[in-house]
C-alpha cells in the first residue's frame, strides 16, 4: 500500500518540527522526484513558518546518465551556483536522493570519487561547527530500495515512517535516562556474543541526544544536522584513543552501496586497521572506499583521519526493530550499538573528513561505563538497558 496523503503531510510536519526554523530563514529543500508530494508538503509547511524554500530536484535516469556519459574531469568541478545558494541559504532539508539506491552500484568509481571532490566546498559549508549550514537528511521508503533490503514494502514503511512518527519527547526521555548513565564517563567497554568486544574513550565528550529536533541548545554547541528517523545516544569519541573489534552483519559500502556482510572490523589506538578486516562479501568495496576518501582527505586537510575513530552511538527508536544495512535506520535499533570512522569536527570532535560510515553491532550488546573516579556502571545487559 502506498503512502497516503495525511502520512506524507504528517512526516512534512514532523521534518519541519525537526529543523526549528525562524522566520525569514531561507531553506533548500532537496530529493528526488519519487518524493515530490513530500517535497512540496515540506516548503508549504516553511512557508507556514515563515520561512522561503526552494525545491531541487533529480531522478535516478538523470543520475544514470550523468555518470555513464559525462567525464570524471567534468564531476570534479565544484558547482559554484550550488555553493552559491548554500552560502545564502540558512538550511538544506534533503530527502531520499535515489528510486532505486542500486543504480549507484554501476556507477564507475573513478566518477563517484571525482564527485567527491567537487562536493568538498558543499561539505565545509555544513560541516563546520560554529559557521556551518543547519542540515537535516530524512529517509523515504520506496518498493525498488525495500526489495533492495530484503524486505517489503509494508516493513520498510514501517522503520522510516512509523520511525519519524516517534514523539522528540519520548526520544528525549529514553535518551536522558541512558545519558545519566554516562555521567563523569572516562571509557566505554562494548561486547556481544557475536565477536565484538572494544574500549572507546568519551572523557570530557559530551553524550549528544537524538531526539528529532535541531534545538537552539543543538545548534549553539555545533551540532547542527539531523537525521530522520532519529532515535540514539551518540558521542564525538576520542580519535586516537581505542582498541578492540566490531562484528557488523551488515552494512553497505559508504560509496558504491553494494552489500558488506559479516564484517569484522579491528582498530588499535583509534586507527581502523584496513588490512584486518574481513568480511563475508565485498570486503574490496569497503577497502576501496576508505582509500578513496583517504585521497579525497589529502587534497583538503594536513591531519588525515579517514581511518580514525570518530563516533560510539546507542540506537534507541522503539519503532524500528531490525538491521537491514539501511544505516539510518539500521543505528536507531534498540539494543545496537555503532562505531563510525572519519569526521565528528561537527558534532565535538577533532577529525575533518570526507568519510563519515557507521558500523551497526548486531543486537544484544552489552555496555559497561568505566567512570573517571574508577566505578564500573553498566548500562546495557544483552541488549536490555538496565
Amino acid at each position: 500500500m502506498k503512502i497516503g496523503k495525511k502520512e506524507i503531510a504528517s512526516c512534512a510536519k514532523s521534518i519541519v518540527r525537526t529543523s526549528n526554523l525562524s522566520k525569514g530563514d531561507g531553506i533548500i529543500v532537496a530529493g528526488g522526484v519519487h518524493t515530490m508530494d513530500l517535497l512540496e508538503e515540506v516548503a508549504l509547511e516553511c512557508y507556514k513558518r515563515g520561512a522561503t524554500p526552494s525545491i531541487v530536484v533529480t531522478s535516478d535516469k538523470y543520475l544514470q546518465r550523468v555518470f555513464r556519459e559525462i567525464p570524471a574531469k567534468t564531476l570534479a568541478t565544484p558547482p559554484k551556483q550550488l555553493v552559491g545558494m548554500l552560502k545564502a541559504a540558512d538550511m538544506i532539508i534533503s530527502i531520499e536522493e535515489q528510486d532505486d539506491s542500486s543504480i549507484v552500484e554501476k556507477f564507475p568509481r573513478e566518477k563517484l570519487e571525482a564527485r567527491q571532490k567537487a562536493n568538498l566546498p558543499l561539505n565545509k559549508l555544513l560541516a563546520h561547527p560554529t559557521k556551518g549550514r543547519k542540515w537535516l537528511y530524512a529517509g523515504w521508503p520506496t518498493e525498488k530500495n525495500a526489495k533492495k533490503f530484503g524486505v517489503t514494502y509494508a516493513d520498510f514503511s514501517q522503520m522510516i515512517v512509523g520511525g519519524i512518527s516517534v514523539s522528540p519527547d519520548m526520544l528525549m526521555n529514553i535518551g536522558k535516562h541512558m545519558r545519566r548513565k554516562f555521567a563523569n564517563a572516562s571509557w566505554v567497554h562494548v561486547w556481544d556474543s557475536k565477536g565484538t568486544d572494544f574500549k572507546v574513550k568519551v572523557e570530557g565528550r559530551d553524550a549528544l541526544i537524538d531526539d528529532g529536533v535541531i534545538s537552539q541548545e543543538d545548534y549553539d554547541a555545533g551540532d547542527r544536522g539531523a537525521n530522520l528517523p532519529a532515535g540514539e545516544l551518540f558521542f564525538a569519541i576520542h580519535e586516537t584513543a581505542g582498541d578492540g573489534k566490531l562484528f557488523c552483519p551488515i552494512t553497505r559500502d559508504r560509496l558504491s552501496g553494494k552489500p558488506v556482510k559479516d564484517v569484522m572490523l579491528k582498530f588499535k589506538d583509534g586507527l581502523l586497521l584496513v588490512d584486518k578486516v574481513t568480511a563475508a562479501e565485498n570486503l574490496d568495496a569497503l577497502r576501496m572506499s576508505f582509500e578513496q576518501c583517504e585521497r579525497v582527505d589529502k587534497l583538503r586537510f594536513k591531519t588525515v583521519r579517514t581511518r580514525n575513530l570518530c563516533e560510539l552511538g546507542i540506537g534507541f527508536n522503539p519503532r524500528i526493530k531490525k538491521s537491514i544495512g539501511y544505516i539510518l535506520t539500521d543505528e536507531k535499533v534498540m539494543g545496537t550499538v555503532h562505531l563510525a570512522f572519519g569526521m565528528n569536527f561537527s558534532f565535538g570532535g577533532k577529525s575533518e573528513s570526507t568519510m563519515h560510515w557507521d558500523f551497526v553491532s548486531a543486537p544484544g550488546a552489552n555496555i559497561e561505563v568505566m567512570r573517571k573516579d574508577g566505578k564500573t556502571v553498566q548500562v546495557m545487559h544483552k541488549g536490555r538497558l538496565v
